[in-house]
């Protein structure tokens, strides 16, 4: 089993950044893929990025340029640094684990989520 607890969600101004942060704990050997996906009000759940120990990376349409995922093996844990925020940005972000057959497609374990408001 695999536990993922996120971190760093709150309120931000247009325009302003934020970071979000997952600790993966339990069997970490299994999840090679870590991901964030975000569920926006009356929305389905979106990927934002994902990436893999061994280096790929994905990134969802709306956020190139803006968000940068990294991870620190290590430490099993996964950041997303967000810049440049707009009211569209506000989701529940939830971060997402494991070993799927392709590794930009979720995996088996999600994070209770942490809550992102975007407003002025």
């Amino acid at each position: 089993q695999v536990q993922l607890v996120e971190s760093g969600g709150g309120w931000v101004q247009p325009g302003g950044s934020l970071r979000l942060s997952c600790a993966a704990s339990g069997s970490v050997h299994s999840i090679p893929s870590m991901a964030w996906y975000r569920e926006a009000p009356g929305k389905q759940r979106e990927l934002v990025a994902v990436i893999t120990t061994d280096g790929n990376l994905m990134y969802g349409d709306s956020v190139v340029g803006r968000f940068v995922i990294s991870r620190e093996n290590a430490n099993n844990t996964i950041y997303l640094d967000m810049t440049t925020l707009t009211p569209e940005d506000t989701a529940v972000y939830f971060c997402n684990g494991g070993a799927p057959a392709n590794w930009w497609s979720p995996g088996d374990y999600w994070g209770q989520g942490t809550r992102v408001t975007v407003s002025s």
